[in-house]
Formats: C-alpha cells, sequence, structure tokens
C-alpha cells in the first residue's frame, strides 16, 4: 500500500509543477489563456498575481517532494491538507471545478498515506 500513497503523492507534486509552469511562464500564452478561460487583456492584467500564484503552487510541490524524498509523512501530510485547504479555497471563491482538479488528488493520495501507516 506504501507504493500506491508514493505514487499519489508524487502524482500531486507533478499536478502543482505543473500549475507553477501554467501560472508562471504559460499564464498569457494560448494553453495558459485555455486552461484558465482568461481573454489576452484579462491574462496580461492579472499576469503578475498568476505568477505569485504560481509559485506557492511550487512550494506546495516542493514539499511534497521533501516528505517524500526523506520519508517523512508528518511533512507530507501536513502539505497534502494545504493543497486541500487550498482546493476548498479555490472552489469557493473561483471555480468548483478547482476541488476536482486539486482538492480530490490531494484527498486520495492522503488517503492512500494513512491507510498505510
Amino acid at each position: 500500500m506504501m507504493w500506491l500513497a508514493q505514487i499519489l503523492v508524487g502524482l500531486v507534486a507533478l499536478l502543482h509543477l505543473y500549475f507553477l509552469v501554467l501560472e508562471m511562464f504559460l499564464w498569457t500564452k494560448p494553453l495558459g489563456l485555455k486552461t484558465f478561460r482568461n481573454t489576452p487583456e484579462k491574462a496580461e492584467t492579472t499576469r503578475v498575481l498568476a505568477a505569485n500564484q504560481g509559485l506557492y503552487n511550487g512550494f506546495l510541490a516542493a514539499g511534497l517532494i521533501w516528505g517524500l524524498c526523506t520519508a517523512q509523512w508528518n511533512v507530507v501530510l501536513f502539505f497534502l491538507g494545504c493543497v486541500i485547504v487550498a482546493g476548498l479555497y479555490g472552489a469557493y471563491s473561483v471555480n468548483k471545478r478547482i476541488f476536482f482538479v486539486q482538492g480530490i488528488p490531494a484527498i486520495a493520495a492522503m488517503t492512500a498515506v494513512l491507510a498505510s501507516m
């Protein structure tokens, strides 16, 4: 069961690295515009905010990777909890779809980690 937990945590980390790239580097590009359903004008005016948000997603990924690499499951659980809270807040404040993209994978990973302990 531990291997499943490790894979799921790794996937959540990769997902957040992808968010980092989308928000920091592709926000005003066609993929970023399509993904976030933005107009070029709106994307340009929110570019700096998106880059800041991308950086935070990078910190979430870094924390998950750090916890995985050092087998510190308390660290992994902390960062998964942060991802879940971010997904809940994103669903509340922006779009419910955020919870399904961000929150559900983190809940699955947290469940697998807890089940393997």
